[in-house]
């Protein structure tokens, strides 16, 4: 999502996360960044100490200096640029969708699809933050000292996230800012509702899962009348805490009472779209 002049609530910003696989659908190659060669220069690992597949992800990201912040970009099916939405909240998104390009939280996930593979994270600043993929924490009190090149930075308060940014080292970061501005290097912003930082393990934590299957909705309960929480647009890596029989589903040609428990989403699905056994091998049952 974006950093924007007036916060969007958590709840708003899930239910408008659903639509922005719609927005001009099909991703597109990386379009070529615009930058001056200073730009660029600043742009890049500034710290020794991150895994290989973080100082991957910050190249990936720089490559992405000079390119359109878009509103709800790089939310397609696949990592990579889209074109934007008009963002209700801020008049400086109306050019939105005819750009293309990234939001905050589309450069993030393509920066770590480029380094690692696969689609690790995917949906909004929220849901980055909160990944299952999340090795380490830092909390905003301890400020820059121990992070890494390619740790995330987040800013929200109360429980949301609004945006998120790549640091690079040397208090500098890589960030999709806001409507009207292009992906650029900034310094580090302490101050305000920074919310900490967070470390992406360099390999598949355990406990995680992949997700299959295309617009795949969790549910608050074990149930398919239950009200919905989260779509996943295509494959998408998850944590899973435990499984319990309940209510059987019949999908894609398969019929299996397990659900699985999400606690990054704070939700339920079938194990029908995970990859894997109908009853998950090392999951506990939950109580």
């Amino acid at each position: 999502m974006a950093m924007r002049r007036t916060a969007v609530g958590a709840v708003a910003a899930l239910t408008l996360l659903a639509t922005w696989g719609g927005a001009h659908g099909a991703t597109a190659a990386a379009p070529k960044a615009t930058a001056t060669a200073e730009t660029a220069q600043a742009c890049g690992v500034l710290a020794p100490g991150a895994s290989s597949a973080a100082e991957k992800a910050v190249g990936a990201a720089c490559e992405q200096i000079g390119v359109w912040y878009t509103w709800g970009g790089g939310h397609g099916q696949q990592p990579g640029p889209t074109y934007g939405q008009v963002d209700p909240s801020d008049p400086d998104s109306a050019h939105d969708p005819e750009r293309l390009g990234f939001d905050c939280s589309g450069l993030v996930r393509y920066a770590y699809h480029r380094a690692a593979g696969g689609d690790p994270l995917p949906g909004n600043a929220y849901h980055q933050f909160h990944s299952p993929q999340v090795q380490q924490r830092f909390t905003a009190a301890e400020g820059t000292a121990p992070l890494l090149p390619g740790d995330l930075l987040a800013w929200g308060s109360g429980g949301s996230i609004h945006h998120i940014a790549i640091y690079l080292g040397a208090g500098k970061m890589v960030e999709a800012r806001e409507s009207g501005t292009r992906i650029t290097v900034s310094d580090v912003r302490l101050g305000g509702d920074y919310a900490g930082a967070v470390r992406i393990a360099p390999a598949t934590a355990p406990g995680t899962f992949s997700t299959w299957g295309t617009d795949v909705w969790t549910h608050k309960e074990p149930s398919t009348g239950s009200p919905r929480v989260h779509r996943f647009p295509g494959p998408t890596t998850v944590r899973i805490e435990c499984q319990k029989h309940a209510q059987p589903v019949t999908a894609e040609g398969y019929t299996n009472d397990a659900w699985s428990y999400l606690p990054e989403y704070g939700s339920w699905i079938t194990n029908i779209y995970i990859k894997g056994a109908a009853w998950l091998d090392g999951v506990p049952t939950c109580p």
